[in-house]
């Protein structure tokens, strides 16, 4: 195949392209339509499905590799999904256990961690990473350099700007064996400006905007827009830049 590795135990459909160098292990199904870049590495349990793009240097299934006494290294990782019409772009690292729904887009060199999930036409930007059992909603913009904390909920229509950093360990790891991680929860349809920090477990409410820089050390409510260190309230959203507003323009 055009200098490609395909193992024999690989399920490849008809009308895949595989660039010269692509690595596809056996276990692997890749769906029809599907193109595989040079260089990019299929690992063993991958699910492909139909008119996905894996670009130059994309490695997919990869296994994660957890330091001892990890409270993950018990967990069950399971295999890799990605979903028809996905993009995974160049250098990608997306593990085993994720799922990419339908139409998203993981951007170069970002990184999607085990049992993390993104949904349907959503965007994880350049050099952005959505760490394990992070759950991103449908049509969720994720732009360049954001850090989404293992734990995080993130629902449908969000906006992360570059750069958003968000923790989920007050102890910075000096807790008891197996306590749980708290990631932030960002409500339906809020936005957060470039190089907002957010500190573990707060919840930024529906159609909440956080203004660029902001840190935010509380909850934010329904439609509040919060700026400054620390974060606080300075007005509600107005009705005209509500979501709904501006769908499809």
């Amino acid at each position: 195949m055009n200098g490609a590795f395909v193992d024999p135990g690989a399920e490849v459909a008809e009308g895949v392209s595989l660039a010269p160098g692509a690595v596809v292990y056996a276990g692997a199904r890749i769906g029809a339509g599907t193109r595989i870049g040079a260089g990019a590495v299929v690992h063993p349990g991958t699910v492909l499905g139909e008119d996905c793009v894996i670009e130059e240097g994309a490695v997919l299934g990869k296994r994660p590799r957890l330091r001892a006494g990890s409270s993950a290294a018990g967990a069950s990782i399971g295999s890799l999904v990605v979903e028809a019409g996905a993009t995974v772009c160049c250098g990608a690292v997306v593990y085993a256990g994720a799922f990419v729904a339908a139409g998203a887009i993981i951007g170069d060199q970002s990184q999607v961690r085990e049992r993390a999930s993104i949904g349907v036409q959503s965007v994880v930007g350049r050099a952005s990473s959505v760490d394990f059992e992070a759950r991103v909603g449908a049509r969720v913009l994720i732009q360049t350099g954001v850090y989404v904390t293992g734990g995080s909920i993130v629902e449908d229509d969000v906006f992360l700007g570059p750069g958003v950093l968000t923790t989920n360990d007050h102890t910075m790891s000096r807790h008891a064996s197996g306590e749980p991680l708290l990631g932030p929860t960002f409500r339906r349809a809020c936005r957060v400006g470039g190089g907002a920090v957010l500190v573990p477990g707060v919840v930024i409410g529906e159609e909440a905007f956080v203004a660029a820089g902001a840190l935010v050390t509380r909850d934010v409510g329904k439609r509040e827009v919060v700026m400054g260190v620390p974060a606080r309230v300075v007005r509600q959203v107005r009705d005209e830049d509500l979501l709904e507003r501006w769908r499809g323009a």
